[in-house]
Parts: structure tokens; C-alpha cells; sequence
């Protein structure tokens, strides 16, 4: 199935929005945040969803709650989500978080070392465990029992609670990324080549 090449729905411009939405776009975007863009008003996903506004500003909750309140720590909490972008081939959510990822310290060897998958040289176990629950999920919404002793080894309960919650969360944001066709931001880096098909890019 071949990508639509320009977004389906247009970007809502931050005047054409309600009061409430406008300083939802425009206000600080609080302690923690990701420092990816100014304001969310600067990012194309964002001003799309607010277009509909009762499930904008639910989504704005649950992202803040598991991002800017997760129990996961940010590094692993990355880990998570660029493997779910590339299960998906979410190309704005992998640019997003290369630049997320790399702004909150995490080294660029690893993050070119998350599309070789759980089984590539230079993973601990623990890393290794959290690429492998995001596969797992991915393809069967469920968790093995190795995987899961693997993770319990160094999460607790809440970890373990918010683990499926934030990859299913950004499933929900890779998928309404490629129903919606949203365009990667200006200057984000595109998904890598995929290793699995030579010259390939990932759909």
C-alpha cells in the first residue's frame, strides 16, 4: 500500500482554534517535556488532532501522564518508543524521538542500534527486554514469560502496569499518524533503511 505523499487533513491554524485549544497549543509545555519544538502549536501532528477537540485534549492528558509523570525512566521509556515507530514505520514518531532521545542524552550508538532489533550484539539484557516486549506487543499483544521475568528483574509493579500503556499509546499515535498521512517535521531525521529488505525504506 503506497503512502499518500501530502497530509489528509490540514493543520489547523492556531487562530482558527477555540480559546481553550489555543493556549492548550501555545502555553508552557511544562518541567520534563520533551524539548522537541517551542510549543506544540510547531508540530504539524498536534494542530491536526486539534481539529477534534474533546479527543485532542484527552490524548494531551494520557501522553503528559505517561511523559512527563512516567514511573519508566526516560532512557528505557525511549527504547520503547523508537522500537514501536519502527515496528510501525512511523516516520514522524521516529523523527520525534531520535531528537527526543538524543536532547536527553542518549547515545547516538544506541539509538542507531534500535532497528537491529532485541538479538543485535551490544544490548543488556535489560535493554534487550524492553525492545523485545515492544516486538511482542507489537505483534501479538501480549507479553512472553521470559520476557516478562526478564523485565521484573529491574521494574516494579508501576513500571510493569505502564510498560504496555505507553507502547500502546504510541501505537495509537503511529497509527493515527498513517490513517492521517502527517508529514515528518522539518529537519526530523526519516526512518532508516530497513535491513531486512536492501534498499529498501520501511512503509
Amino acid at each position: 500500500m503506497s503512502a499518500p505523499i501530502t497530509p489528509r487533513i490540514r493543520p489547523i491554524p492556531v487562530e482558527e482554534c477555540s480559546d481553550e485549544i489555543q493556549t492548550l497549543l501555545t502555553g508552557e509545555l511544562g518541567a520534563g517535556a520533551p524539548v522537541v519544538a517551542p510549543s506544540l502549536a510547531d508540530l504539524g501532528l498536534m494542530r491536526t488532532l486539534a481539529r477534534h477537540e474533546r479527543p485532542f485534549k484527552s490524548f494531551l492528558l494520557l501522553g503528559r501522564r505517561l511523559v512527563l509523570h512516567a514511573a519508566i525512566p526516560f532512557a528505557d521509556r525511549e527504547l520503547l518508543i523508537l522500537r514501536t515507530a519502527w515496528n510501525c514505520g512511523a516516520a514522524y514518531e521516529w523523527g520525534q524521538h531520535v531528537r527526543v532521545a538524543t536532547t536527553g542524552g542518549v547515545d547516538r550508538a544506541v539509538i542507531d542500534r534500535v532497528p537491529d532489533g532485541p538479538d543485535a550484539p551490544g544490548w543488556d539484557e535489560h535493554e534487550a527486554a524492553l525492545l523485545r516486549a515492544a516486538d511482542e506487543l507489537h505483534a501479538t499483544a501480549r507479553l512472553s514469560d521470559p520476557t516478562w521475568n526478564e523485565l521484573r528483574r529491574r521494574f516494579d509493579e508501576r513500571q510493569l502496569i505502564e510498560l504496555p500503556m505507553l507502547v500502546g499509546f504510541y501505537h495509537l499515535v503511529a497509527f493515527t499518524l498513517g490513517a492521517l498521512a502527517i508529514v515528518p517535521e522539518p529537519g526530523d531525521e526519516p526512518l532508516p533503511r530497513d535491513t531486512e529488505s536492501p534498499g529498501g525504506l520501511r512503509p
